[in-house]
């Protein structure tokens, strides 16, 4: 079926009151039937692609509605009978041929396209004009007197005469007989099992993974960038050695590890903001819920994070040559590992709170610095103000945390030269202590465990924001309608335009029953 009519008609808020998209304040009447039976539109029964879709770019039509399938339809399902339904909603004359419903919002189709569609649902003004057989429709115009003329498009001409004659029109049909609703027959849904979790999870990662093989810009340039970065880091500090200068480089060289190559995460925000924006359309269709997203999203990122690890962490640590047996490398390379999670986990916060990529890279970047200020790099944790920047900020920075470990994990065993020629030789748990006033009462394990439990906390907060603002929007939407009615209330010309009460009657004009199911023809429905 197709519902057409001109700009502002309703057809968008039609589709919207159909699929339980309007604002909770928005007062509508009447009844959704279908095929003449009150019926909810539960999940399953409908599915709803709106004019402003989203979709990820890197991937084809196919494996998006592939994707699509694999998250809705039940595990019992075989990939054969998935396959076969992926083919045929690709085609949507043959989803109805099957008997299904395919409403469709377009506003001047070519005769050609016009020409697929069994019924036309045409509306101007919020109100019926035509609801019928879309081949008898140019008959029907005629009968009231508006003929087609020889070689128009027809929608042209119903688009054109609903669009300025919709009065003359409206007078003219005041006389015909109006559609009688037809026996409704009893058809029993059968209750649609979704997806399992495990396979919501699983295709999830995968299209996830997809998405970030594909994007040049999510993982493979910023990889490319950290091993040029590190390959001029390794140079800077090759072999640094125990020298007493050594001190200051090995100190230097850690913090810009842990604090460039962590910073350089946030180039990967504007692909996550497409994946959000993506996420968002089909949690309102109730396609997943929220913990098995962002789950998904940590699993399909952990691969690259361990590319990035594997490659320019690797480079730093052997090119300075930092302490060279397995367990400190092994720790390096868990260290870096969690401080780039974190800042994932970070910039997930900061898009599901900012509007737009560009602002939420300037917060990003405007956190990351407070964060590289309070790590102990610049000032020593002990000296920092205690009311706010000690007290709970370098606690709850994992800049601090990651440092200390990096500092334990590199200089605890290590002595180095002394300044003057035949001195006793400088050790390094007396540089962190005196320095850097870093305490040794706790090991660097438990400095990576603060590490991941941040991570952690990210993560859990990340939902806790999605969950919130599920609950939340639909209550801002309601006081930030009533709040711009009182606006209007005030103004003079208020009362004289109806314009509210009428929206209410255009939600009370929707059909009764499956169009498919009409004799005919013709009289608007008030």
């Amino acid at each position: 079926m197709a519902i057409m009519g001109p700009s502002g008609s309703g057809k968008s808020t039609l589709l919207d009151s159909l699929a339980g998209r309007l604002a909770g304040n928005v007062i509508m009447t009447g009844n959704i039937l279908l095929n003449g039976k009150k019926r909810r539109l539960d999940y399953g029964v409908v599915a709803y692609v709106t004019q402003e879709n989203v979709l990820l770019g890197t991937l084809t039509v196919r494996e998006t509605v592939t994707y699509s399938a694999q998250l809705q339809l039940p595990t019992s399902m075989r990939n054969d009978q998935i396959r076969e339904a992926v083919e045929s909603t690709l085609m949507l004359r043959n989803m109805a041929r099957d008997g299904k419903t395919v409403i469709s919002s377009i506003h001047q189709p070519s005769s050609e396209v016009f020409s697929l569609f069994d019924d036309l649902f045409l509306i101007s003004n919020g109100e019926t004009v035509y609801f019928g057989d879309a081949k008898l429709a140019t008959k029907f115009f005629a009968e009231v007197g508006f003929p087609c003329p020889t070689r128009l498009n027809p929608s042209d001409h119903f688009l054109r005469c609903t669009n300025s004659d919709f009065d003359c029109v409206n007078a003219s049909l005041k006389g015909s007989q109006r559609i009688r609703s037809p026996e409704g027959l009893d058809i029993e849904w059968s209750n649609r099992s979704q997806a399992s979790w495990w396979m919501q999870l699983f295709t999830l990662t995968w299209r996830s993974f997809v998405n970030m093989s594909r994007d040049i810009g999510y993982y493979w340039l910023r990889i490319i960038v950290y091993i040029i970065v590190a390959l001029c880091v390794g140079t800077i500090y090759i072999d640094v050695g125990t020298s007493y200068s050594a001190i200051l480089a090995r100190v230097s060289c850690g913090a810009f590890v842990g604090g460039f190559m962590t910073f350089m995460s946030i180039g990967g925000f504007p692909s996550f903001i497409e994946e959000m924006k993506v996420f968002y359309r089909e949690r309102l269709n109730g396609h997943y819920g929220v913990a098995v997203f962002i789950l998904s999203n940590s699993i399909s990122s952990f691969h690259f994070l361990v590319v990035v690890v594997g490659t320019s962490g690797t480079i730093i640590y052997f090119m300075v040559k930092f302490t060279s047996d397995f367990s400190h490398s092994a720790y390096s390379a868990l260290n870096l590992l969690g401080c780039i999670a974190v800042i994932e986990s970070l910039m997930m916060i900061v898009a599901s709170l900012v509007p737009n990529f560009l602002m939420g890279i300037k917060t990003g970047a405007g956190i990351m610095g407070i964060i590289i200020m309070t790590s102990g790099l610049f000032r020593p944790l002990p000296d920092l103000p205690k009311p706010f920047w000690r007290y709970p900020i370098s606690y709850i920075s994992y800049g601090s945390w990651s440092l200390q470990g990096l500092y334990k994990n590199d200089m605890i065993v290590v002595e180095f030269d002394p300044l003057t020629p035949g001195g006793p030789k400088v050790k390094g748990e007396e540089v962190i202590q005196k320095i850097f006033g870093i305490n040794l009462g706790h090991s660097k394990w438990w400095d990576l465990a603060a590490v991941f439990a941040i991570l952690f906390s990210y993560s859990l907060l990340f939902f806790l924001i999605l969950k919130f603002n599920e609950r939340a929007s639909p209550l801002l939407h309601t006081l930030y309608a009533k709040r711009n009615l009182r606006h209007l209330k005030r103004r003079p010309s208020f009362k004289s335009k109806p314009s509210f009460s009428y929206t209410s009657r255009r939600h009370s004009s929707l059909p009764a029953s499956s169009p498919s199911q009409q004799p005919l023809t013709s009289s608007p429905l008030t």
